[in-house]
């Protein structure tokens, strides 16, 4: 276990993670400083987790003035590690650590990770109901919105953390070693921040590189993005696929899911009786399957939990019936691909809510995805990128298209788009950050404008 006892450690961004980390390094002796842009009125009620906590407060500005003298910087994921404060604490010799590597070096438990572009929350969500229906003491973590370092902090040794990881978070790793990770899928996203997607593939892969022969690193062996990255990887390949039959991994056969390892089959159930829908969440449950099962847990704890595990919010969640209307909320669809798979899972008529804050995505597959669906009826557009996403509907003949100014007005001209029997779908293939302070911010309101419509 890494020491941090009387070392000089500034943490910088004072959302969850950084209060998180912050609080974890002063319980082991670490000279804590924090810092954010904001005051402390402006964080208010956030900083209640570190009152009487021995931390230095530099508040309301930059971190450019702080570095001098520090062993280590810890980044809020929100703060690339291109930042020029960033690149000026390397230059002193100031090691950069992401929360969830901080957290890594002081855990006494056991760590299982998922990246991806989509279908994190829902695999780490349903691989942690799987560990505790199996008697395990489990905590989801990480870029799921639950700090990895206060789980640390609040938890045991000998604790299961299923860790959700971001490419930001992944920027500032170094010790970081699950025993078993899965990469689910590779599509364009933050190009805004990582330029490519060689660059954001690559920190992807960072998730294996400290695993062993001793380890398990798992891939999606139906996506083309992935040819070729497994080959790069030092433990334990294994796959899933709901496409093929595989020599060994996760797959269906004849309607069931099939764990096969080391030559044994393990028939695991009928995936008709998976609870959560679509092929993107069939794609989650293989993963998730194959990952608790390399852990030891038993096929029927697992088969029992899929039967059992209802989502997670914000991710296709029903959130209510009106006039025949059926409203979901998939705030969490931030990209193309993700409002693809949405689009994928609808089976009435649909009227979609598109549009948010520019993460320099093409949103042409999305477009083309609508155009041939039977399904996608109408689009309702908001937000910065309403005008990229229409004028990429028209230039592929997609013209059913209505534009607004807010989310209430959203949900009200949907609704009028709909009629009984349809759904009227909130996935905006777009980050949030343009009218709402998170993803999560944004599918409330929806649900909450929802529950209000009147008959």
């Amino acid at each position: 276990m890494e020491t941090y006892q009387g070392k000089h450690v500034l943490v910088v961004g004072m959302a969850r993670s950084g209060i998180a980390a912050a609080a974890l390094l002063a319980a082991h002796g670490a000279i804590v400083t924090i810092n954010d842009n904001k005051t402390e009125a402006e964080l208010g009620e956030a900083l209640a987790p570190l009152q009487g906590q021995p931390v230095i407060r530099k508040l309301g500005c930059s971190a450019d003035s702080l570095l001098e003298g520090q062993d280590t910087l810890i980044l809020s994921p929100g703060i690339p590690d291109k930042a020029a404060f960033v690149v000026e604490a390397r230059k002193k010799g100031v090691r950069v650590e992401a929360e969830i590597e901080l957290a890594y070096q002081l855990s006494q438990g056991d760590l299982v990770a998922v990246t991806g572009t989509n279908g994190k929350t829902t695999t780490v969500t349903l691989l942690d109901e799987i560990f505790l229906a199996s008697g395990r003491t489990s905590r989801a973590v990480g870029n799921i919105g639950f700090p990895y370092s206060q789980a640390v902090a609040e938890g045991h040794p000998g604790d299961m953390y299923v860790c959700e990881c971001s490419s930001f978070q992944m920027e500032t790793v170094h010790a970081f070693h699950p025993h078993a990770a899965a990469l689910l899928n590779i599509t364009e996203d933050h190009l805004n921040r990582h330029g490519t997607m060689e660059e954001y593939t690559r920190l992807k892969m960072r998730i294996f590189e400290n695993q062993t022969l001793n380890d398990y690193a798992i891939f999606n062996g139906d996506d083309p993005a992935l040819k070729g990255l497994p080959e790069k990887v030092q433990s334990h390949v294994l796959f899933f696929s709901r496409q093929r039959e595989l020599e060994e991994g996760a797959f269906v056969r004849n309607g069931h899911m099939i764990l096969r390892l080391s030559g044994q089959e393990t028939d695991v159930i009928p995936v008709d009786e998976i609870y959560i829908p679509g092929p993107h969440n069939l794609e989650n449950a293989l993963a998730a399957s194959l990952m608790a099962f390399v852990c030891g847990v038993h096929a029927d704890v697992i088969a029992d939990t899929l039967r059992r595990f209802r989502g997670v919010e914000h991710r296709i969640e029903w959130t209510r019936e009106y006039k025949g209307i059926t409203y979901y909320n998939d705030s969490k669809g931030t990209n193309v691909d993700s409002t693809l798979r949405a689009v994928e899972t609808m089976t009435k008529p649909t009227t979609i809510i598109l549009g948010g804050s520019d993460k320099h995505c093409d949103f042409t597959p999305l477009a083309r995805a609508m155009l041939d669906s039977p399904y996608i009826r109408e689009a309702v557009l908001l937000g910065v990128t309403a005008d990229q996403i229409e004028a990429t509907l028209r230039r592929e003949g997609y013209t059913h298209i209505s534009r607004v100014t807010s989310m209430q007005e959203a949900v009200e001209k949907a609704t009028a788009l709909s009629s009984a029997g349809w759904n009227v779908l909130l996935s905006p293939a777009c980050a949030s950050f343009d009218m709402f302070h998170d993803y999560e911010e944004r599918g409330r309101i929806f649900k909450q404008i929802v529950s209000q419509l009147k008959e």
